[in-house]
């Protein structure tokens, strides 16, 4: 077959193939593109897998031509092309839908044609495999199964950082909310029921300790991103890497441009069968998802109203809320978050389900590994940013309204049980609901306390602060001990 005039001739295992000679991509590419795009979602539109597959061929070359088993100038061209790859120079070059079957071979080859073909130009002045091959030179002593993993444990390390990040200013927000709302004294709400009282600053300083613990979390866990299966080509044994060459590897792939150590897994095989290690991340990524997304329905409910609502909080205002009632606002942004974690736990069960798929020794669901995964942190790195900046660091507190809450609140019986007996408090939280008596009133009427006594002791506020609590129990119990001995 001879190729037409713009077109170039390819050869693969199951025959020959005219290429368009604008395209970098070869034959292998081309004829999984016609089985292709069920999602109509290319695995470019998350780029970080492409761009460390081609940070793994710079490094493999390298290894290589140090163990002198790669021409030099073959290696020079390749590092070249997979630098421009990694700068972004190529993504159009990269047309594969995110759901492939295979294990990605598809993608593995995408990413060795692109590098091979532009590698081929810069030697040559034009594409093809005549100096530089796909299979021979690009993908020397590696193969899918451990180039697919490996590189998505690469790429999702940037993902780690970034969500990390927003967890830390989040905390920050949390704090400042925390410290601004320290005096504001409101209703506590346990199974939605009125609880004992405590400040709105108490409630934010929850949520923010829950930021910093999950940003450490997920800090310690991200190092599992430097631990990759490279060396053990198709199923851990290293069959086509030459001596020397998985140690040079790793040297050269943590020189480049990742700026960290990588090391190889302490087992290839158990890497090839088991990548629990993304199990475990997306269940770290799930368990961020549903704790902001707890702290939106939280945070929805606090605002609720303005009316009719607890209205507590006052959350921005950032659009209208209905195309019929004039002046009604969403939480818009709290919704948003909660409908994320929604995905975000769907994403987990099919990675859950992916690993349990896994047989023998490889498993060949990287598609869902990869997709779930990417899907899952960006989405959440997405949703951190927007809650705190469209939300959490304008919310504004209703103080009067939580103090008059707190005050008329019955659970504020409970001191009268912490300072006589439990049937004592029941007695008073039953005769100020009756009576529809706040407790301090009702404690007064019933002869417990003076006004004076009442008006200390039957204070929300004080109830917030447990040592100041306790030493106000101990001395009005000391002064009713002293005035019997009186008597």
């Amino acid at each position: 077959m001879q190729a037409n005039e713009g077109f170039r001739l390819e050869r693969g295992c199951l025959g020959e193939m005219q290429l368009p000679n604008t395209s970098y991509w070869g034959i292998q590419t081309e004829r999984m593109r016609h089985v292709s795009g069920v999602a109509r979602l290319p695995i470019i539109f998350y780029p970080g897998i492409v761009y460390a597959l081609a940070e793994i061929k710079k490094a493999a070359a390298k290894a290589n031509a140090s163990i002198g088993v790669l021409e030099e100038d073959i290696a020079r061209v390749i590092v070249q092309a997979s630098d421009e790859v990694i700068a972004g120079q190529f993504d159009g070059q990269f047309p594969l839908d995110m759901w492939q079957g295979g294990g990605y071979t598809c993608l593995n080859m995408n990413v060795n044609e692109v590098i091979g073909n532009r590698a081929n130009e810069i030697l040559t002045g034009h594409k093809g495999q005549d100096r530089v091959h796909p299979n021979t030179h690009v993908n020397k002593a590696q193969s899918t199964n451990d180039t697919i993993p490996s590189a998505t444990h690469l790429a999702i390390a940037p993902q780690f950082e970034a969500i990390v990040k927003e967890l830390r200013l989040m905390e920050e927000a949390f704090r400042a909310k925390s410290a601004e709302f320290a005096q504001i004294v409101k209703v506590g709400r346990t199974c939605w029921q009125d609880a004992l009282p405590l400040t709105l600053g108490q409630e934010f300083s929850g949520f923010a300790e829950l930021m910093r613990r999950l940003a450490n979390k997920l800090t310690a866990h991200q190092a599992g991103c430097d631990e990759l299966v490279m060396g053990g080509s198709a199923v851990g044994t290293g069959l086509g890497a030459d001596p020397g060459y998985q140690t040079a590897f790793y040297r050269y792939l943590s020189e480049s441009s990742l700026g960290r150590p990588i090391k190889p897994m302490v087992n290839l095989f158990d890497g090839f069968q088991n990548p629990d290690f993304f199990v475990t991340t997306s269940g770290l990524i799930k368990e961020v998802a549903t704790s902001i997304s707890k702290i939106s329905k939280d945070l929805r409910l606090m605002s609720s109203g303005p009316r009719a609502g607890w209205q507590e909080i006052e959350l921005p205002a950032l659009s209208p809320g209905s195309s019929i009632m004039p002046g009604k606002i969403n939480p818009t942004v709290p919704e948003m978050v909660i409908q994320v974690a929604h995905q975000v736990m769907g994403n987990d069960i099919a990675i859950s389900i992916a690993y349990d798929e896994g047989g023998l020794d490889l498993n060949v669901w990287d598609a869902t590994f990869y997709k779930c995964l990417f899907e899952s942190m960006q989405l959440v790195e997405g949703s951190l940013k927007l809650l705190r900046t469209h939300c959490v660091e304008g919310i504004k507190a209703n103080s009067a309204h939580c103090a008059e809450e707190a005050n008329g609140s019955i659970a504020l019986s409970t001191v009268t049980a912490a300072l006589f007996d439990y049937p004592t408090g029941v007695k008073v939280a039953h005769y100020a609901q009756s009576h529809r008596l706040n407790v301090k009133e009702a404690v007064v009427e019933m002869g417990l306390m003076n006004e004076e006594e009442a008006e200390k002791m039957i204070d929300p506020l004080l109830m917030t602060d447990p040592d100041k609590m306790a030493q106000a129990l101990a001395t009005f119990r000391e002064q009713k001990k002293s005035a019997l001995k009186n008597e």
